[in-house]
């Protein structure tokens, strides 16, 4: 029985060995913790000096106030809250609690979570606290060291303007027990890229309404972030008019509204379109601007032929030189008009296919040709400057917008003129004579020469075949001697009209060795032909000897028939003298 009892005994009050570590378990958080070991309490009570907390092991402990206070001097803890703490075994023991450490705590946490961050790729928040050498300087909880290639996908020379932004980052290195850690926002910010561009390509398309920013801007066109992608804005798919540089119409950062154009989603190419956005003008312009009337806009560029002139946004229109004005002798149409002017005009055409209006200026006057016949009459004389000379005659401008030709006939009754230059000078200021009018056809018909009675005309009036003339020899041609009659007035004399002059030999045939005249001998000669339509008038020297030759033989027969006759008339006295 004994050994009975004492069994029962031993069974009851002594557990077996298994029961041993059960009780350890269950008064484990009896024992004291551990120095460094990481503790996580509850705020009983906030006072002016202390935070009063509960960590456990059926203690309390006091955090010196200063460790939670904020830097403007507040404390954000209240009763309830949880905190984390470590035992500050190095500093004296307040009575009955123990001195608790809030800041080796929280520094523990951090590096705890900075190497869980590294491990798994984890973002952390930080501040930029000042540029260093190389770099930033950023506070994850602890200093870390940002080198400048890690700073941004894209590399950017003013690290200055980070200094005091909150940024995303990455842990790259860290070395815990000397306190060094690298980060990295570039990481960061591809990672975030990177999940945008896969959630942006899923709901891109063609034809698709999409919002972005404007990134940056080339020559040619302006890329569009468009969350993660980017898209190229082309120059021409800004704006229905023309645009000579983007940052005409988009700057960096603004926020556009696009048309996706074209997506190739295997190479990441997008164009996309801003005008598309809005009606083109052109369809509907001929209904708004139609030929004939007035408009108003703003002269864009000048070329050597015209200038540009926006009517309307997206709308230009050419003005050409020679609808600016209706005088021919402008050189450049900046003489008219400069860029930025604000000018009215006349449309004259459209078409809205080839995006083309041509205006003019000129038009907002009276044409003056309309009303030349009426002003002008047929042998009216006008004054006026040489504008331009030809080969077949000069150019004169009589007045704004009105130009007639005086041709290379016309200059001269006397001078054979073979080109205007020879008498006249560009610029300069003079009278002629309208001989003809052609309103319609813009023509008007000037001589010079009719300011001058015709010497030729004048001379076939007072001369006929027949008559006796001095002239003087002005040319010698192989065919016979030019002879000068009157100024301006020429007659040839061939020479087969020339006779013999003393010294040659006449063979009898007309041709003589040499039939020239001396140039500038005058002679009698007599006029053998007359042509008045063709100014021609034919002389014969050799008419002239003739005519004096009979002259003298004719004297001479008179005088002999005289002699004959005074010897007759003796021989019949002296024989009634004999009887």
């Amino acid at each position: 029985m004994a050994s009975s009892a004492d069994e029962r005994d031993i069974d009851v009050n002594f557990p077996v060995e298994e029961d041993y570590e059960h009780l350890i378990e269950d008064y484990s958080h009896l024992a004291p913790p551990t120095e460094g070991e990481l503790l996580q309490g509850r705020v009983v009570k906030v006072t002016p000096q202390e935070i009063i907390v509960d960590f456990g092991y059926k203690l309390e402990g006091l955090v010196p106030i200063d460790q939670v206070r904020q830097p403007d001097g507040s404390v954000l803890l209240h009763a309830g809250d949880a905190i984390d703490v470590m035992v500050d075994r190095h500093a004296p023991q307040p009575e009955g609690y123990v001195l608790l450490s809030h800041s080796k705590a929280s520094r523990l946490r951090i590096w705890d979570t900075l190497e869980r961050a590294m491990k798994e790729q984890l973002l952390v928040s930080g501040r930029v606290i000042e540029r260093t050498k190389g770099g930033l300087m950023v506070d994850v909880g602890v200093p870390a060291f940002m080198p400048g290639s890690q700073v941004d996908v894209r590399p950017i020379h003013d690290l200055d303007q980070f200094t005091g932004q909150d940024i995303p980052v990455k842990v790259l290195k860290i070395n815990r027990r000397r306190g060094n850690v690298v980060v990295s926002r570039k990481m960061a910010i591809e990672e975030e890229l990177q999940a945008r561009k896969v959630t942006a390509l899923e709901h891109l398309f063609e034809g698709a309404v999409v919002t972005g920013v404007i990134k940056n801007l080339t020559d040619y066109g302006a890329f569009v972030d468009l969350g993660g992608i980017d898209g190229l804005l082309h120059v021409s798919d800004m704006s229905h008019g023309r645009v000579n540089h983007p940052s005409e119409v988009v700057h960096a950062g603004d926020e556009v509204t696009v048309r996706v154009l074209k997506f190739d989603k295997g190479k990441e190419r997008i164009s996309l379109g801003l005008r598309q956005m809005s009606p083109d003008p052109w369809e509907t312009l001929p209904g708004r601007c139609p030929a004939g009337s007035r408009v108003i806009g703003r002269v864009m560029s000048i070329t050597d032929y015209g200038a540009f002139v926006e009517i309307e946004p997206g709308v230009e229109g050419l003005i050409h030189i020679s609808e600016m004005t209706w005088s021919r002798r402008m050189k450049h149409p900046s003489k008219v008009v400069k860029t930025g002017d604000q000018v009215e005009a006349v449309v004259l055409e459209v078409k809205p296919r080839e995006r083309r209006v041509s205006l003019g200026i000129k038009q907002l006057e009276a044409d003056p040709w309309t009303t030349v016949a009426e002003r002008y009459s047929i042998g009216s004389v006008v004054e006026g400057r040489v504008r331009k000379l030809a080969d077949f005659g000069a150019f004169l401008e009589i007045e704004e917008g009105v130009d007639g030709l005086v041709h290379v006939s016309d200059l001269s009754w006397t001078k054979h003129v073979k080109h205007p230059s020879e008498v006249l000078k560009k610029g300069q200021t003079m009278q002629a004579v309208i001989l003809n009018i052609d309103a319609p056809n813009r023509r008007l018909s000037l001589g010079v020469k009719q300011l001058q009675p015709d010497a030729w005309e004048s001379f076939f009036r007072s001369h006929e075949v027949g008559d006796l003339v001095r002239g003087r020899v002005c040319r010698t041609p192989a065919f016979g001697v030019f002879v000068e009659l009157a100024p301006g007035v020429e007659a040839l004399c061939h020479k087969s009209e020339i006779p013999p002059m003393p010294g040659t030999l006449d063979t009898g045939s007309g041709d003589k060795s040499d039939a020239a005249l001396p140039i500038g001998d005058e002679y009698d000669f007599k006029i053998i032909k007359m042509n008045e339509a063709e100014k021609k008038i034919g002389l014969s020297l050799r008419a002239v000897a003739e005519e004096e030759e009979r002259t003298r033989l004719e004297d001479y027969q008179r005088q002999a028939a005289a002699a004959t006759s005074t010897i007759e008339e003796a021989m019949s006295l002296r024989k009634g003298e004999g009887r």
